[in-house]
């Protein structure tokens, strides 16, 4: 039993074969997915899919790069989103330097807007970080014991992981962690507390090294949970129990 705590299955990469990716998962073992808004167009459409599916949920947020986008209608219809029953946490949203396809100020302006909503209503959040942990951490633990979620696809050191375990976060891992020259991100792996672990795929991007290259889908977070159980010299079954209990813990889900 595996659940893949990040993915984009709304996007048009998987117009053509959503169903068959559907299949796939549920033959891999995958019983759960966590779809993932990343404005609100894309948060509408989680939802939709969710509700197709009873293995389906959803969130709804503003991602970074779309910061410039958060109108205060916007936030209004978040927070109406966020009552509704497939819909688990507030994300992703966060920081990005990396691409800085909105200005820094008006990423952490809208990074503090959201998680004022998150905290609001109590609701977890899916962070995304890149090239930001100056920043993004000291606004966590400003917030610590208010606010917790998952910081995904976590590309930090080991101090940087402790550091977000210490305040409450869970570590999300994907496909970067199968790589053969990401040292780093297996070191983090072998490392995370049980109880704060994630497996995910960020799909369609991120494929394991297995499919490098291709599309990446649901079913290959088998790939993430086989390489992490080497890893922590356990089995998948192992990984899948801890990380399963993890997921519903922290998402309120049965």
């Amino acid at each position: 039993m595996l659940i893949d705590s990040h993915t984009h299955l709304q996007v048009s990469q998987y117009d053509k074969d959503r169903d068959a990716v559907l299949k796939r998962a549920l033959d891999a073992g995958v019983t759960t997915i966590l779809i993932i808004g990343i404005d609100l167009e894309t948060s509408l459409s989680a939802i939709e899919l969710a509700d197709k599916h009873e293995n389906l949920y959803a969130t709804v947020g503003m991602h970074p790069h779309d910061a410039k986008k958060l109108t205060p209608d916007v936030l209004k219809t978040f927070r109406e989103l966020l009552q509704h029953p497939k819909v688990i946490a507030l994300g992703e949203i966060g920081l990005d330097y990396y691409r800085n396809l909105s200005p820094p100020d008006v990423q952490k302006d809208a990074f503090q807007k959201q998680l004022d909503i998150a905290e609001e209503m109590e609701m977890p959040i899916i962070i995304h970080n890149r090239d930001a942990y100056m920043d993004i951490l000291p606004i966590l633990e400003s917030r610590q014991g208010q606010i917790q979620g998952v910081l995904h696809c976590f590309t930090g050191d080991i101090e940087l992981m402790e550091r977000s375990v210490e305040i409450g976060f869970h570590i999300g891992i994907g496909g970067i962690v199968t790589y053969p020259n990401a040292e780093e991100m297996q070191a983090v792996a072998s490392k995370v507390p049980s109880d704060r672990l994630l497996i995910e795929t960020d799909c369609p991007w991120l494929t394991p090294q297995f499919r490098r290259g291709k599309r990446n889908e649901p079913s290959y977070v088998r790939a993430v949970a086989e390489k992490i159980a080497e890893l922590r010299n356990t089995s998948i079954e192992t990984i899948g129990e801890i990380t399963t209990n993890n997921f519903k813990t922290l998402f309120g889900t049965e």
